[in-house]
């Protein structure tokens, strides 16, 4: 785990008192996915600079659609907007966790 996703774990273990446990590289129909809390269907995906790559960007899109399929909501954040912006990264999950 890079420093930057271990920052957003930490985040998003104080969700656990909520009922929001998220499990860290859960795998899930071949995938393993960065963070999941399979309560309410979301993955947030990390990504890092090798996902500016299109052949990277087509499989992250075919990824976030099978999944998408089995109904989850993928939420995918760069390493530098965790870096950057961690608080606007957790209020974003917490908008997708709190309809």
């Amino acid at each position: 785990m890079t420093p930057r996703e271990t920052r957003l774990w930490s985040r998003l273990r104080t969700l656990r008192p909520q009922g929001f446990h998220f499990r860290r590289q859960a795998p899930f129909l071949g995938f393993y996915l960065d963070f999941v809390c399979f309560k309410r269907r979301l993955v947030v995906e990390v990504d890092g600079g090798q996902h500016n790559d299109p052949i990277q960007a087509d499989h992250d899109a075919m990824r976030d659609r099978i999944l998408e399929r089995a109904g989850l909501t993928t939420l995918r954040v760069s390493n530098a907007d965790i870096n950057t912006n961690l608080t606007g990264v957790f209020d974003a999950i917490l908008r997708l966790l709190v309809p």
